[in-house]
């Protein structure tokens, strides 16, 4: 029976990681602080006796006993609204903690699988973005504590991989969504919907011409484990190209929910990317993967949960 940790195990892509782990026959060790995480997410496996949870920081180190096959790390807070409200958490988790998990695997011999970013690219002058772009990334911005951390968490794990010999794989995840992300997530899918079932106005910053392209989450973690059982060692993006627009996104949230809520405009934060859509020919290629949920069924399974967990 192969072994994975995954830290960031309580999070929202965390614990739909360790359900398709367990899905795989894998013993899997969840690990997380909880500072973002959230148990409910991961209530369901406690039961399952190839699960069980640690509530650890990894920037604190992290040990355990017996073989290791894999080391998934996703150990960061990821929206706007927790890294800038705990900045210095968020640089050293992807730092000192992404360090630790990283001798942890070289211990281990496991493969080590480094949950990155879009946000590596900054506020794209590229379009779409390709594995090749360095980014346009602000050092000293609202954004950097997570945008430079990620990247610094890249060129460690690269290190390790080439200096070190240890099998790295890494993902830059482009805007996910579904079930488990919390109602005050701040990112753009979660407040749509939450202000559109309460009947509330949609907060659209700046013109709402802005993009994004949004990832259902189970065709996220058939991407991630799809890289980590690859040879394939070098950054990956893994996002769905169907890029649209704020006001876009509104329109599919308000028609999907029935909501007659209006639309309210606010100004547009410090660095926030214009553009956001992934070339993925790299991931079709070397991984034989792509987006398979429409942004139509992907939104209308992440309405119903939004709807049962309504407060």
């Amino acid at each position: 029976m192969k072994t994975a940790v995954v830290t960031g195990a309580a999070g929202f892509i965390g614990s739909h990681l360790c359900d398709a782990l367990l899905e795989h026959g894998f013993r899997v060790i969840g690990v997380d602080n909880l500072i973002t995480g959230n148990r409910a997410n991961i209530a369901h496996l406690l039961k399952n006796k190839r699960f069980s949870f640690v509530k650890k920081d990894i920037v604190k180190g992290f040990d355990a006993k017996g073989k290791f096959d894999f080391v998934f790390n996703l150990a960061s807070p990821a929206s706007p609204v927790d890294y800038q409200k705990i900045p210095m958490e968020t640089i050293l988790a992807n730092s000192i903690g992404t360090k630790n998990m990283l001798d942890f695997a070289l211990k281990k011999k496991a493969v080590f699988v480094e949950a990155s970013t879009s946000e590596v690219y900054g506020d794209p002058l590229q379009h779409p973005q390709r594995e090749t772009y360095n980014g346009n990334v602000s050092i000293t911005g609202p954004r950097a504590c997570y945008d430079e951390s990620k990247r610094f968490g890249e060129m460690l794990s690269a290190y390790y991989g080439s200096k070190l010999g240890l099998k790295v794989r890494i993902a830059r995840i482009f805007n996910t969504y579904g079930p488990r992300m919390r109602a005050n997530d701040g990112r753009v899918i979660p407040n749509f919907i939450t202000q559109a079932l309460a009947g509330k106005p949609l907060t659209v910053y700046g013109d709402g011409r802005q993009t994004r392209s949004f990832c259902y989450v189970s065709d996220l973690i058939e991407g991630l484990l799809k890289l980590a059982f690859s040879n394939y060692d070098r950054p990956v993006n893994l996002g769905n190209p169907e890029e649209m627009t704020m006001l876009e996104m509104t329109e599919k949230i308000r028609a999907l929910t029935g909501s007659k809520s209006d639309i309210f405009f606010m100004a547009l934060p410090e660095d926030d990317p214009a553009r956001r859509k992934p070339d993925i020919s790299v991931a079709e290629r070397e991984l034989g993967w792509k987006p398979r949920v429409s942004t139509e069924e992907g939104l209308r399974k992440t309405i119903e949960f939004f709807k049962k967990n309504k407060k």
